[in-house]
């Protein structure tokens, strides 16, 4: 066994086709049970090194490697990487009219499972369903609309966080799971992904954000600063304290040169 769940090491990656580098040796380790912030600007790298992770087709690695469980996944496809443990939760979650969100997690459970193990019966599904819409304090009557259709901001994440609790991922990357929530919807979303944590122990969490206030309610383990397209700080909850009151500029100012 791996000492590290996820591994990324000196990993580069531009848009497929592309010339100009997005990940510039990007390195971070995040061990079995750990929660890690990722900050940084807008165009920094953060949502390129999420959706690298996961397989994304517009991306290309030019260098590097990402190991979950000390076994290299990059040569993996998008579904080999999801049913050997990773799991992205969007920024901006897709619209599916006329797909209930039962039938597509279903669908998506069942993706995941090995020929041997066949296919989920309904009452397993529905049974494992209501279960985890009781956990996360949603509405049984959420499974039955269609996935993400005219939803608030709050209810497409809180779907993904859903989506989290069934899948039940080794590690699982939040794109600005944050993002457009306001305070009411950010607490009921910050809950669902503690009690999927304190549910399941083992997992690791990748939380990419723009800002401090969801990690008032996430405490991580790490913070790590992106700039440029590499991790260029990292350090305890105290980091994003720092962060919040400094910005960024601090960290990309230029080194003093000593007088000749």
């Amino acid at each position: 066994m791996s000492e590290y769940l996820l591994e990324v090491r000196n990993l580069h990656a531009r848009v497929e086709d592309g010339e100009e580098s997005i990940l510039n040796g990007v390195d971070l380790v995040v061990r079995a049970g750990e929660l890690h912030a990722l900050m940084g600007p807008n165009g920094s790298g953060k949502s390129t090194l999420a959706k690298v992770i996961a397989g994304h087709p517009s991306y290309e690695v030019t260098a590097g490697d990402v190991l979950l469980n000390g076994e290299n996944i990059l040569e993996m496809e998008p579904d080999e990487r999801s049913r050997a443990g990773v799991f992205l939760a969007f920024q901006y979650p897709a619209e599916i009219p006329g797909v209930s969100i039962s039938n597509f997690l279903r669908t998506a459970v069942n993706a995941r499972r090995s020929e041997e193990e066949g296919d989920v019966g309904v009452l397993d599904f529905q049974r494992q369903l209501t279960e985890k819409l009781k956990l996360l304090r949603v509405d049984p009557s959420f499974a039955g609309r269609h996935v993400n259709d005219g939803f608030s901001g709050g209810e497409k994440k809180r779907n993904e966080i859903l989506q989290m609790a069934m899948i039940e991922p080794l590690m699982a990357v939040l794109d600005e799971t944050d993002s457009g929530l306001d305070i009411d919807a950010l607490r009921i979303v910050s809950d669902g992904v503690n009690t999927l944590r304190r549910e399941r122990p083992e997992m690791g969490v990748l939380m990419i954000t723009h800002y401090k206030r969801i990690l008032g309610y996430l405490e991580p383990d790490h913070v790590h600063v992106m700039l440029g397209g590499k991790i260029v700080q990292s350090g305890g909850p105290e980091l994003a304290d720092q962060l919040e009151e400094m910005g960024y500029d601090w960290l990309s100012e230029p080194e003093p040169q000593p007088v000749a």
